[in-house]
This record gives C-alpha cells, structure tokens and sequence, in this order.
C-alpha cells in the first residue's frame, strides 16, 4: 500500500472521462513551481496569478504536448488553500494522459502524486477553505439528479445550512452565559435571565431550530429521493403505471398475467424530487420458480420502500384483500423509519367514474393518463414533501444533520420546560 500525506503534492485530472473540448489537469501543493517551470519553460516566469496565459505544455525534451491556458492561485486563496496550477487544453484522453504524465515527472523530487478520489476537496477541508457541510456539498452538487436539488447543493455549498447553524449556536451561547451568570451570582438583585428575556429568546431560537430542521428534511428529500414500489396482483396495470410515470415505455405490458417477473427500477424527476420507481412481479401463488423468486424480490422490495403503492383493478370485483394483507405484513418488517401505503385504483377508463383522490385511495387509468398527475402529487405528499414550498430556501442536508437537528430540538423543548416552571 502507498503511504500518502495530507501534505503530498497532488496532480489529477480534473474533467470527466472521456472526449471534450477542454480538458483540465490540476496540481496542489506547496512546491509545485519546479513543475510550473518545467511544463511551461521561459513562459513560466509570465505567470502572474489569477491571470490567465496562453502558452505551451511542454515534454522534457522541449516539444509540445499541447497549449493552452495556465492559471495559477496562490496559497491561501485557492480552491484547496494551497498553491495550484491548472493546465487547461484540449479535452482528449490522450494528451490530457500525457501532460498528466509530464507533471508526475517533473514533480518527482516534490514526491508529486496522483490525487485520490475527492482528495482536493478534502484539502479545500483540511485547510478552513470550506467546511464539512460544504465539502460534502460539492459532490451533491456533481450528483445532482434533478434542477431542484442542484440549486439546493449550491445553497449549501455556498454556507447557507453552515452559517444558519451557527446562527443558532451562537443564540444558545449567548443563553448559556445568562444562566451561569445566574447560577455563579445568586447572592445578585439582578436577574439576569429575566432581564434578559431569557425564555423569549430561547422560544425565537427553537422557532429557528424548527423552521432550519424543516428545511433540513426537505433537503435531505431533495438528495435522496423515494423509492417507490408498484405492487399488486398480475395483470392490474403496474407496468403501464410505471410507463405513464416515465413518460416512456421501459417496462413490456402485455395481457398475459405474470409478464413482469423481475424488478425493473426506473429514476423519474417529479416536480424536481427524485423518485425510483420500481415495477415488481405480481403477487399470487405461483407455481413457476422464476416467478416464485421474482415474487420473492418484490416481497423484499416493499421492505426497502419509502412509499409502497398498492395497485388494484378498478373494474374486477375480485377481492385484493389478500395482496393487500401480503404488502402490510411486509411493511411491518420495517425497522425504525415508516413507510407509507397508497392504494392507486386503475383502468377507470372503463368505468364511468373521473380521476380522484378519496383519503388513501386514487383512481386513475394508466392506459389514457387520467389521473397520473394526482398520483405525481400525492407522491410528494406522502413522501414528505411541504406543497407550500418550490425548494427556493431549500438546502441539501444528510441523515446525521436531521439527526443532530432532532436531538437539539428535544434538548431545547426540555430547557423551555425547565425555564417555563422556574418562572411559575
């Protein structure tokens, strides 16, 4: 194994994979002017930084590999607070390959070596450039799957979750010196904590606190998303469903009972939350192994779903008591997080009745669309998102921040208790 230090040189190329117009190859580090001179010659002494210079990469023997731009950032206002360079030229494979490969010679007195994956940002950490709220932002922000979250990742990359955090610890601090003031000067007239409306700061606090956490869940919605399990008996529309969701025809829909025998997961941006929606095989009792272990697939699908929908035939008056049992005796497995249930009846198209939401039942027909948007929405809803809200002021946040979030809220309710009986 390589031993590597936080403090190594590093070199990467810092566009994707593949052909493009503009390839960039990016070097961090403290030495890294022996690199600087010998890819760029006599030029390098033109260099000025933050100022672009059009100029040739050159190979150890003086030919060009490529030209381009050259940036150079001194430390400490940098990406990664370190000094870097960038060689930004042409977007092939190849000679990105080759001034890669160049920079890692000319930089091997320094120990310069290939970065590890996300080890810029990790620099940019290390060094107070960006906090960690922010550093994981930037890969939420390159994950992004949908407009919506991305504008999220960008709050959040741009301090928005990280300064409102602060805000609020500030607060407390500030309430924490009003009650040791009390606590080491009892003997006082003053009252520090009721001079100071102590309680009423402490109420606007957990008002900021549940307004953040709020924001924090949508967040968390946004990077993500639901998975979405279509269950129910062969044959009621659960194929067409998914095709309707999608746009598009992903999933074989034929009349024969049993066609879908295995999962077939399709992402689908609904009004900017990512959604998985995943197609299983029907539950019945089948005779056919196949079908026997897509049947089982599905049973553990519902059990990782965040929203299960349950799909019954509008116009067949065929009890689904027993599929409906199945689903729910599954969703009973689920340890700690709770799943929803919406009961979608379909093929309305048959029936002289409209689309409609009725409680936790919804009538549609996957074959015309009628219908669909409601589904759309009551996703959402059921999924937890706030209607009331278009994901402006929405940042992205992480399982461990609703956590952290949710404790402080409890702590705070216990101390407005404790703060309410001392008043009385």
């Amino acid at each position: 194994m390589v031993n590597t230090s936080a403090t190594d040189p590093i070199v990467a190329v810092a566009t994707g994979p593949g052909r493009g117009g503009i390839g960039i190859v990016r070097v961090s580090g403290a030495a890294i002017h022996e690199v600087t001179q010998a890819v760029l010659g006599s030029r390098a002494s033109e260099l000025a930084p933050r100022h672009a210079l059009y100029a040739e990469f050159l190979a150890d023997d003086g030919s060009e590999i490529d030209r381009g731009i050259a940036l150079y950032f001194p430390a400490p206002h940098s990406y990664t607070g370190e000094n870097v360079l960038e060689l930004q030229g042409h977007g092939g494979p190849v000679v990105l390959r080759m001034v890669l490969a160049r920079c890692l010679q000319a930089g091997r007195a320094i120990g310069l070596r290939i970065a590890e994956p996300g080890e810029f940002t990790q620099r940019a950490f290390l060094n107070d450039r960006l906090d960690l709220a922010q550093a994981e932002a930037v890969a939420d922000l390159i994950d992004a799957s949908t407009e919506v979250g991305a504008r999220a990742a960008m709050r959040s990359l741009a301090g928005e979750f990280s300064s409102r955090a602060q805000a609020l610890t500030s607060g407390l601090i500030d309430l924490r010196m009003l009650v040791e003031a009390t606590l080491d000067f009892p003997e006082e007239e003053l009252d520090f904590l009721q001079q100071s409306d102590a309680i009423g700061r402490l109420a606007r606090i957990r008002d900021d606190l549940d307004q953040l956490l709020k924001q924090a869940t949508q967040g968390a919605l946004l990077r993500d998303g639901l998975s979405v399990v279509l269950v129910g008996a062969p044959n009621v529309g659960k194929s067409s469903l998914l095709n309707a969701l999608a746009g598009a025809d992903i999933a074989i829909v034929t009349a024969i009972p049993g066609t879908t025998r295995d999962r077939i997961a399709q992402p689908i941006d609904v009004d900017g939350i990512p959604l998985n929606v995943i197609d299983t095989a029907g539950l019945r009792d089948a005779t056919d192994e196949v079908e026997q272990l897509g049947i089982a697939r599905t049973l553990a699908e519902i059990e990782r779903a965040d929203v299960v929908v349950h799909l019954v035939d509008a116009t067949s008056s065929t009890s689904n008591t027993a599929v409906l049992e199945r689903v729910k005796q599954q969703i009973a497995h689920r340890i700690g997080r709770a799943v929803a249930l919406l009961t979608v009846h379909n093929k309305i198209d048959l029936l002289p009745t409209t689309p409609r939401v009725d409680g936790e039942h919804l009538y549609l027909s996957a074959k015309t669309g009628a219908g669909v948007d409601l589904l759309r929405a009551e996703l959402k809803r059921v999924g937890g998102w706030d209607q009331d809200t278009s994901g402006e002021g929405v940042f992205l946040a992480r399982e461990r921040h609703l956590r952290a979030l949710a404790v402080a809220r409890d702590h705070l309710a216990l101390a407005a208790e404790h703060a309410a009986h001392r008043a009385s």
